[in-house]
């Protein structure tokens, strides 16, 4: 995966913004419940915050607090140390976190829960409860367009294409996989927080 994303990182911003690949996709409401999204992360309470797979830090920018970023793709965390001047970014496996124990008051991650398969899940589950007190899940949210659960070709401007795994969620199913209450419920996103 990490070599998806270092090939995707130029052009993610572009799915999330309706750029390039994405300009012409019929996503109705998408541009207002992205702003949405990000005022309901900006009205969270500052914290010590770990963005796990910030990717582009597109999300991460919300955030009020001390913030680390952490992302397996380097091309990717470049884009975010330019966005978020004020945050700090390292290069790591989400699921095998390199903090220590009880680092961070909250552990947000966007986009990145859903790609997990059912093993990877539990897996990265149990690092959030090691390092963070807090759990806040973003991701995509079950609509009529798409399967619950998919490998998904995705195809990159410059033509190469790569098979994702997928799974979309209900607020409803993520808040009882988290154990959480849901914070957002649209038709594009899901956030759910959960005590660790």
């Amino acid at each position: 995966m990490k070599a998806y994303y270092d090939a995707r990182a130029p052009e993610y911003d572009d799915w999330v913004y309706g750029r390039g690949l994405f300009a012409g996709r019929h996503r109705p409401g998408w541009d207002e419940e992205r702003k949405r999204l990000g005022g309901v992360l900006a009205e969270l309470p500052p914290a010590k915050t770990l963005d796990v797979a910030c990717g582009t830090g597109w999300l991460t920018q919300h955030l009020r607090g001390e913030v680390v970023g952490l992302d397996a793709s380097e091309s990717m965390l470049e884009i975010a140390r330019a966005r978020v001047p004020h945050g700090t970014f390292t290069s790591g496996d989400a699921l095998e976190l390199p903090f220590p124990d009880a680092s961070f008051d909250r552990l947000l991650t966007g986009h990145f829960y859903g790609h997990l398969e059912d093993a990877e899940r539990l897996r990265f589950l149990r690092e959030a409860r090691r390092v963070a007190s807090e759990l806040i899940v973003v991701d995509s949210a079950l609509h009529e367009d798409v399967a619950p659960v998919e490998w998904q070709e995705r195809v990159l401007t410059d033509g190469s294409r790569w098979e994702v795994f997928k799974r979309y969620f209900t607020s409803a199913e993520l808040a009882a996989e988290l154990g959480g209450e849901v914070l957002f419920d649209g038709r594009w996103f899901v956030v759910v927080r959960s005590p660790l």
